[in-house]
């Protein structure tokens, strides 16, 4: 999908507008987040098109008139709100802001997990490792720190995990389920909601939760507790250890999981799955790829959310362009039997095979 980079059509009036906005981008950032944690977003979104004046805002908030006024101004200047006589209304940016499910959570996961951190991706980028974690404690990736992380920090993670997934697990059930599979391997299966939802989809299917040891702990007592276990089992791998890779599944479930690694290693996994995969099963890659976005905006949150996995979760992984993790597959021995773009919120499905030599 064309998003036109390769234009630099903007006025020099305008290009020196936008490079102040990044320039003060913190500011900005941080301001808006205040003006909604601390209610004040809330507030004018209750006094509707009047808005109030400034000493009522600081009545409600609790806050001085100083305080309150330098959130109100710069507010202003990044269009949060618009300001009528001496009333201050919230704009249509505030309204998305304060009301939007999916800008509320970018938010949060921004400020909660990346924002600290992100003070060291010069540093990430020199050393290709998660610098910025340095922040939560000495782990080598974030992966395994999941479950320690601050409250906050751990919730904006998995509720960030969470809505870009559901969604897109509820268009791609039809696939995989067309192929008709008697087993399904989860490969990262996180908290086993892929799991889970398949298991509701269909009554028959069996689903082994390959992941770390970290993670299949946890999700082994939430299926338990889910009375799920009969059809749910759990396997500790490392992918990219010498451990063996069971065999017998019919579809190869990845959802959002190759994102996290790099390019040479997506291809050392894919072709530790080919040496096993039988003849006629499937892998099922569900991925969120920058250039296959429909909105411009998809894109440019896409490819802001892969900061995240260099400063914080790995040092060497990203959201993908396609062609470049098409590129993967074949290296890999696999072939893209179908492509399923806009599944969800601007995820693609991949049904491959092995390729026939």
């Amino acid at each position: 999908m064309d998003h036109s980079y390769d234009k630099d059509d903007i006025s020099a009036l305008e290009a020196i507008t936008e490079a102040q906005k990044i320039a003060f981008a913190p500011m900005l950032f941080q301001a808006a987040c205040n003006l909604r944690s601390l209610g004040i977003l809330a507030f004018l979104d209750s006094q509707g098109e009047q808005g109030a004046i400034r000493s009522a805002i600081c009545n409600h908030c609790m806050l001085s008139d100083y305080a309150v006024g330098v959130l109100l101004d710069m507010g202003l200047s990044g269009r949060i709100l618009c300001q009528r006589d001496e009333h201050y209304v919230l704009g249509k940016i505030g309204h998305f802001l304060l009301h939007d499910r999916m800008t509320r959570i970018n938010m949060d996961f921004t400020q909660d997990v990346c924002y600290q951190g992100l003070y060291y991706l010069r540093q990430a980028l020199e050393q290709g490792k998660p610098s910025g974690l340095q922040v939560f404690g000495d782990w080598p990736t974030i992966y395994p720190a999941l479950n320690a992380l601050p409250e906050a920090a751990r919730r904006s993670w998995f509720a960030c995990d969470h809505y870009y997934s559901d969604a897109a697990f509820s268009g791609a059930l039809p696939y995989v389920f067309a192929l008709a599979p008697q087993h399904l391997y989860d490969l990262g299966g996180n908290t086993g909601r892929w799991a889970l939802r398949c298991c509701e989809y269909n009554e028959q299917v069996g689903v082994t939760i390959l992941d770390l040891p970290q993670q299949t702990a946890l999700v082994q007592e939430s299926i338990t507790a889910q009375g799920m276990s009969a059809r749910i089992s759990t396997l500790s791998v490392d992918l990219l250890s010498d451990t063996p890779l069971p065999a017998e599944a019919d579809i190869w479930w990845m959802s959002q999981f190759l994102d996290c690694f790099s390019e040479a290693q997506i291809v050392v996994i894919l072709k530790k799955i080919a040496s096993v995969i039988k003849p006629q099963a499937k892998i099922c890659i569900l991925e969120l790829f920058w250039d296959r976005q429909p909105h411009e905006a998809g894109a440019f949150s896409i490819n802001a959310l892969s900061l995240y996995f260099t400063a914080m979760a790995n040092g060497n992984s990203r959201f993908y362009r396609a062609e470049n993790f098409l590129r993967c597959l074949t290296l890999a021995g696999f072939t893209v039997e179908q492509q399923i773009d806009n599944i969800g919120i601007g995820h693609t499905l991949l049904i491959c095979k092995k390729t026939l030599l």
